[in-house]
């Protein structure tokens, strides 16, 4: 079942305090970029965070699984475990800190005709 749009909207405003954090629909679910890195993905309703050193040390014994098929696993964090705001947020700001910057885009080559 696809992501709903209330479900993002809580999310955001959960994690306000983490930044600049904004989430772009793909395939029906969603990606949260803060300040445009990739942290997160929200998948049937579930926040996939991506695993850091940092990260573990927070989430501690925080499930984790794939967002899905052929994804590397991710923290599983539920509607349950989002009660715990500032823990959230800390976890997405470490996140964000010990991930690599994302590579530049490559120029669309424009079309033949």
């Amino acid at each position: 079942m696809p992501t709903q749009q209330a479900t993002v909207d809580l999310l955001l405003k959960k994690l306000a305090d983490a930044g600049s954090l904004t989430a772009r629909k793909m395939f029906g679910e969603y990606c949260l970029y803060l300040n445009e890195k990739p942290v997160a993905l929200v998948c049937d309703d579930v926040l996939f965070v991506k695993i850091t050193e940092g990260g573990r040390a927070i989430a501690g014994a925080a499930n984790e699984g794939s967002p899905y098929p052929g994804a590397k696993a991710h923290f599983m964090l539920d509607a349950q475990a989002w009660s715990r705001a500032k823990l959230l947020v800390r976890l997405i700001q470490v996140t964000f800190e010990e991930l690599p910057a994302p590579k530049p885009k490559k120029p669309r080559r424009p079309k033949s005709g």
